[in-house]
């Protein structure tokens, strides 16, 4: 398909958009599983509600141009998604493995902000009104995640670094016994 205006080029955004957060849905689930942390379990337990709102909110977008809400392979999500799956599987710590899908949760939300953020502006350019807030509501939901998710992991953080403090403590009065 040869894309010859900006409302065009919206549309086939929207339409990457939509299968991005489709994939979202199915991902956060396992995400939340594999949280040690109640609060990062309970964060993407909250953020897959969310998501499905915004695929919610997306196929409204597509009603306010007249045109099917319809999914387009998003590549970019399902790399993003595949590299959580990769944290997923390795064997770490518990802060450490929560930090680790934190990291990729927050690579998905960057990614989301970028989209959102371009779609919004497109339909501001169409003159989409209705389509612009409502992007804009789910763009602000996706920043507040992000924050949400910086602030746990920097309790997780100082808890890593505690722990990690005590193991070095722990080592030092082993050895000191040894010595003695």
């Amino acid at each position: 398909m040869k894309i010859e205006s900006l409302e065009e080029l919206f549309i086939e955004e929207l339409k990457d958009l939509y299968h991005a957060e489709k994939q979202l849905v199915k991902a956060l689930p396992k995400m939340a599983k594999a949280a040690t942390s109640d609060e990062l379990r309970k964060a993407f337990t909250d953020h897959l509600e969310q998501t499905k709102g915004h695929v919610t909110r997306l196929e409204e977008v597509f009603e306010t141009c007249d045109a099917k809400a319809k999914a387009k392979v998003c590549k970019g999500m399902q790399g993003l998604i595949e590299e959580g799956q990769e944290t997923m599987e390795e064997d770490a710590m518990e802060q450490l493995a929560d930090l680790g899908l934190i990291a990729a949760a927050q690579k998905v939300e960057h990614y989301e902000i970028a989209s959102y953020g371009t779609v919004r502006t497109f339909a501001q350019i169409i003159g989409n009104e209705d389509a612009a807030n409502l992007l804009q509501e789910t763009l602000k939901e996706e920043e507040a995640t992000d924050k949400l998710l910086t602030n746990i992991s920097q309790k997780l953080l100082k808890e890593a670094a505690e722990l990690s403090g005590e193991e070095e403590e722990e080592e030092e009065e082993e050895e000191e016994e040894i010595e003695a």
